[in-house]
């Protein structure tokens, strides 16, 4: 997608960087970013954390998971400022949500709802949203509206 390729050239003449913890989009993210020249010198780290336990051991806070449910914009805020935190990165992405997919280990929440969260840490603030997946579309093509979706939200937070 031209937005990352957009995205990349703005962060590299910010010297900023961005690292991922993702969950239903597995990875989708990092890699449209490795997709296009210069990625190495803006992405810092990627973590896929599918599971709740692997979301914990990269620092978000399991009494956020019990009280909100790991399918929730405060468990996305957790997952965006831990990999920030983690990788030393400028911005953080967190991305969590079912895509048309009923989780029997966490059945809490709407099974066609994905939470993400970007965190600037340079301005300790967070970016907040909401995206339904389209239950008429495969789960691929449900990622690849999420990941252009983030790349819109991500684009508009660094031109600022």
């Amino acid at each position: 997608m031209k937005i990352y390729e957009d995205i990349i050239h703005i962060l590299q003449l910010k010297e900023k960087s961005v690292a991922t913890m993702e969950s239903c989009t597995g990875g989708s993210i990092a890699s449209e970013i490795t997709n296009h020249n210069g990625a190495s010198e803006i992405l810092k780290f990627s973590a896929v954390t599918y599971s709740n336990e692997y979301k914990i051991k990269m620092g978000v806070n399991p009494d956020i998971i019990d009280k909100y449910s790991v399918y929730s914009i405060e468990t996305a805020e957790e997952m965006s400022k831990n990999i920030s935190k983690f990788a030393n990165s400028d911005f953080g992405i967190g991305i969590t949500g079912k895509l048309n997919n009923p989780d029997p280990k966490n059945p809490s929440g709407e099974d066609d709802k994905v939470f993400i969260c970007i965190y600037d840490k340079g301005a300790d603030t967070f970016y907040k949203y909401d995206i339904k997946a389209n239950k008429t579309k495969t789960r691929k093509e449900n990622k690849e509206i999420i990941i252009e979706f983030i790349g819109e939200k991500l684009f508009d937070i660094i031109s600022e």
